[in-house]
């Protein structure tokens, strides 16, 4: 068994094991233990990154449950970005012109608070064997689609050799130029870029983005570094995407740090997301006001190409709404 998969499966699923190791009491702290809808699950070497002792670390945030997100808020839904009316097929969403997003698993290495995706309907939405010959038939009509996208939960929670079997059938569509993949999992959990890995990614004989998912600059450590430099070895594009999360990274100077710290290990700040409105995320969301002031100050400090654009998704639309500098309050 590669050493991630290990590493996956001996992730921490327990509130007090978690705390534990952190060295906190959850007496101080407003803590939901009983989480059964969407429980904790973070792995190891995510938790050796937060600093022990202190309550408000910005990595323990993003996944410790708190009572907060049991309290509704008007606004905070299920499905904040009406992905079920998207779903052409079980498991293939076409939202955009040009390209399509295939949620391939709803296993991911970490659970974070405010997954837009935390009640998506996985047992539904799977493209299983079943469904497989549909979706690659509706992506062979549909000649528009350049580019696919593999999603979850994480598809690099999927062992390599299924990976490189989806990607090898999706690249024999003569239209679909780019595979594009959304992951959590080589920051959570560096051990993911192995030799498997970087293996078929490196013979994929069509253009290959690797969008990984990082909003504090204390998840990229050494391993992180090195995983994606050997991404970069195999000639895949990195890009980053970041969700503004209150007491996580609703600051400036953290989130100018994060831009030099992922620049540093290779990787292009690509978007900063306003939080998508799902049912208990609501004690991270920051104003539309107090995110375009950030990015002023961001504007004003780092060259453009590390300033990340400022967006939010809104079901329906054609793409993503530019938030800043567009927006005026």
């Amino acid at each position: 068994m590669p050493a991630w998969q290990t590493a996956l499966r001996q992730a921490v699923s327990s509130v007090e094991e978690l705390l534990r190791l952190v060295k906190l009491d959850a007496a101080e702290l407003d803590i939901c233990a009983d989480a059964r809808e969407f429980p904790l699950r973070v792995p190891h070497s995510f938790i050796r990154r937060m600093e022990a002792g202190n309550r408000n670390d910005p990595l323990l945030r993003q996944v410790l449950p708190l009572h907060e997100e049991w309290r509704e808020k008007p606004g905070f839904v299920r499905d904040p970005l009406g992905e079920r009316e998207a779903m052409t097929t079980p498991g293939l969403l076409h939202k955009y012109n040009g390209r399509a997003l295939l949620t391939l698993t709803g296993a991911c290495a970490v659970h974070c608070r405010y997954c837009f995706r935390r009640h998506f309907p996985y047992g539904e939405a799977n493209p299983a064997a079943s469904h497989w010959d549909r979706i690659l038939t509706y992506l062979e009509h549909h000649e528009e689609i350049s580019e696919i996208i593999l999603s979850g939960g994480d598809p690099l929670a999927l062992p390599d050799a299924r990976l490189g079997e989806l990607a090898g059938q999706l690249a024999v569509i003569p239209h679909v130029r780019t595979l594009r993949i959304h992951t959590r999992l080589p920051i959570v959990l560096p051990e993911r870029v192995d030799d498997q890995l970087l293996g078929w990614l490196g013979k994929h004989p069509q253009r290959t983005v690797l969008v990984v998912h990082c909003n504090h600059p204390n998840e990229i450590d050494a391993a992180v570094t090195v995983g994606m430099q050997k991404l970069k070895q195999v000639g895949v594009t990195l890009l980053n995407q970041t969700v503004l999360l209150g007491g996580v990274n609703d600051d400036a100077a953290t989130l100018i740090r994060l831009s030099e710290s992922l620049f540093d290990a290779g990787i292009l700040p690509y978007y900063l997301h306003q939080l998508d409105r799902v049912q208990g995320s609501a004690h991270f969301e920051v104003a539309d006001r107090t995110a375009c002031e950030l990015m002023a100050r961001i504007h004003a400090t780092l060259p453009g190409y590390l300033v990340p654009r400022l967006v939010r998704e809104t079901p329906g639309a054609p793409g993503k709404q530019l938030l800043w500098p567009a927006w005026h309050g």
